[in-house]
């Protein structure tokens, strides 16, 4: 059975993390996970690509150390914030005699996004676009699996396009250059993240997936088993402890600290919790700090009611809201204060829990894996598994690696053949200029590689004692993966942080 290694890297506004994947067949294992501070990324978005690039370098030399392999490659998601929704439409003829297929149904939708014309090409890309419904010319409302077998002269679909700005993909490619990290590709990650936690029946009877991330929160609405609306708001876990740290007068780490250990919404349902204080010294002559842990209840609830009603808003918009049978489910690192699921409830009428990841994954020893703030690097993982991207011990360039003939991997991977990995998750139609490759050099290597550096060095010892008496040959320069990275960051970074939050 064939096995293959992901690297998958989320971006989160106040936490990066890298996990990396083996898949053999339908088992996904985790075998490493790791998650650390951000910085340099605000609502979701890369804003300082060195910063962003530093973290992410820290994260990959700690797993190549952990788990003796080499990277050179990952996948990761697109920024949530600052996206719109557009309808397409497409069409396309077909042999009467032939079945539509899913390829039939693919390339229709890269005809859809193809045909859309973006009003500024310059700052705008389409991320991802999500089928509606089919059409045979008889009947209308076909689901995707309804229209996979049946014959037509012609089918047409209707899609639900995304737009973000173009800008905040390319700092993604700029921090991962610099750092010599290839990008295999970038997946919109409403869809994805649905796919880890929500039950196929669930998305059939209507529910809506809230992720309450750190610098925005997003809401994603499912109706008959299809995505039908995708909001992000500005409102996040950085709101919370922004809001902590300003009614207490405490340092933001000190404020996020007791947030996650002490934070909840609801204060009179904390039971014995709301009678503690915190007392928060100081080594300096400031007098300690008290902190009642029903005041700080106090100050979560009311942000987190802004944010439940600015949610409750986006899906009375999404013009499903008397659909949702399955009610909402909550995922994210917010949604791991106390009493934020009842919260939501009392506030919306609707069924509310926390979500767990569904039984697709193991993850022994990474027990945090199953937290709700990893579900962007679960749907990660199931996005990149579905597009078949490429064994991570394959070369980039799909040449076979000397190092990975050489080398024995500990858990037996072995080769298959390569996919394009360097695309946009949804066409294979995009520009260069989004792949994050222009000016780069082929990568000869392995995306996985043993790194037995001393045993090169042990090798070229013997090799020199074997030829004693004889010249020693000249040796070769290594010439570097990567070329050197110019003035890439002038005029770089968008005036975003005037946004309130």
């Amino acid at each position: 059975m064939d096995t293959r290694h992901i690297a998958t890297i989320d971006l989160g506004t106040s936490k990066t993390a890298l996990t990396v994947t083996e898949i053999s067949g339908e088992r996904v294992e985790i075998i490493y996970y790791k998650k650390i501070p951000s910085e340099g990324i605000r609502y979701s978005y890369v804003f300082n690509s060195k910063q962003a690039g530093d973290i992410v370098r820290e994260l990959v030399e700690d797993a190549e150390k952990e788990l003796r392999i080499k990277i050179h490659s990952a996948v990761v998601g697109m920024p949530k914030y600052s996206i719109r929704k557009e309808s397409g439409n497409a069409k396309v003829k077909m042999d009467p005699e032939e079945c539509i297929t899913e390829e039939d149904v693919s390339e229709l939708k890269d005809i859809a996004k193809a045909s859309y014309p973006l009003d500024d090409t310059q700052n705008e890309k389409l991320y991802g676009a999500i089928a509606q419904s089919f059409s045979n010319g008889d009947e209308i409302g076909l689901t995707e699996e309804d229209i996979v077998g049946v014959s037509s002269d012609y089918f047409s679909g209707n899609f639900n396009l995304f737009i973000g700005k173009k800008k905040y993909l390319d700092n993604i490619d700029v921090a991962f250059k610099r750092i010599g990290l290839k990008i295999q590709k970038k997946f919109f990650m409403p869809e994805p993240e649905g796919k880890a936690i929500l039950t196929k029946g669930e998305m059939d009877n209507g529910v809506a997936l809230v992720d309450i991330g750190g610098g925005s929160t997003s809401v994603s609405v499912y109706y008959r088993g299809i995505l039908r609306h995708y909001a992000s708001i500005p409102f996040g876990g950085k709101s919370v402890t922004g809001d902590i740290k300003t009614e207490c007068m405490i340092p933001e780490d000190i404020a996020e600290k007791i947030k996650t250990g002490f934070g909840g919404c609801m204060p009179d349902k904390l039971q014995n919790l709301s009678e503690k204080v915190l007392h928060i010294c100081s080594e300096s002559e400031i007098p300690s700090i008290q902190i009642p842990v029903k005041y700080l209840s106090e100050i979560i609830t009311a942000r987190m009611k802004e944010i439940i009603e600015a949610v409750l808003y986006e899906i009375q918009a999404s013009g499903f809201a008397d659909h949702l049978r399955s009610g909402v489910v909550l995922t994210g690192g917010g949604a791991k204060l106390l009493n934020c699921a009842n919260w939501f409830k009392e506030l919306s009428g609707y069924d509310t829990r926390v979500g767990k990841l569904r039984n697709l994954f193991s993850a022994s020893g990474y027990e945090d894996f199953y937290d709700p703030d990893a579900t962007v690097s679960a749907g990660l993982i199931l996005a990149a598994k579905n597009a078949h991207v490429q064994d991570c011990l394959e070369d980039c360039t799909g040449e076979s690696s000397s190092a990975s003939a050489d080398s024995t991997d500990a858990r037996g991977v072995h080769d298959q053949p390569e996919e394009n990995a360097f695309e946009n998750h949804e066409t294979n139609t995009e520009a260069p200029e989004d792949s994050g490759n222009e000016g780069s050099d082929d990568v000869t290597g392995t995306v996985f590689d043993q790194a037995p550096e001393e045993a090169r060095q042990a090798g070229q010892k013997k090799k020199q004692q074997a030829q004693s008496g004889k010249a020693a040959p000249e040796k070769k320069k290594r010439e570097p993966i990567w070329t050197k990275v110019g003035n890439l960051f002038n005029d770089m970074f968008d005036d975003f942080g005037k946004e309130s939050v």
